[in-house]
């Protein structure tokens, strides 16, 4: 029996789709206060995800209620000491990137690919050092109210 392959970008638009239906898109700020809201999703390096990943890990991170933002692979995890708990299950991340390779006529070309791969949030990892457990700062409601002219202006 053949294995079906994985479908990234598949994978991906459903992820996106869930969370729209699911209530507020993932990349919309909730108005609350707070110290800028969403915090932006960081590797095991500190170094920040970018494009969709930001998006994918912030959809886990606020479905699953996680409130670290540092995102890691098992074998990272246990490099630093660290070890997931069972049970725990990872989010999808995809790595984008080109390889050179020597076409026909001896010229090189860069062919673009597109690979998935599994972190875990550290949230979700037992025995890392203090620093990958630093929690942002609590989003605080600053009393902000709707004004009824507006509301019924814009309910037109």
């Amino acid at each position: 029996m053949a294995k079906s392959k994985f479908d990234v970008y598949q994978h991906v638009t459903n992820e996106i789709i869930a969370q729209i239906e699911a209530g507020t898109p993932p990349w919309r700020k909730p108005w609350t206060g707070g110290g800028g809201g969403a915090h932006m999703p960081l590797r095991f390096n500190a170094e920040e995800y970018r494009g969709i990943n930001v998006l994918m890990l912030w959809a886990t991170a606020s479905a699953k209620g996680y409130t670290s933002a540092r995102w890691m692979t098992y074998r990272q995890a246990q490099e630093l000491g660290g070890q997931v708990r069972k049970g725990e299950r990872s989010a999808t991340v995809v790595k984008y990137g080109t390889i050179e390779k020597e076409n026909e006529d001896g010229d090189e070309q860069r062919i673009p690919y597109c690979r998935a791969y599994r972190v875990f949030n550290a949230d979700q990892i037992e025995g890392l050092a203090d620093e990958f457990y630093i929690r942002p700062e609590p989003p605080r409601d600053r009393g902000t109210e709707a004004a009824p002219e507006l509301e019924a202006f814009f309910a037109r």
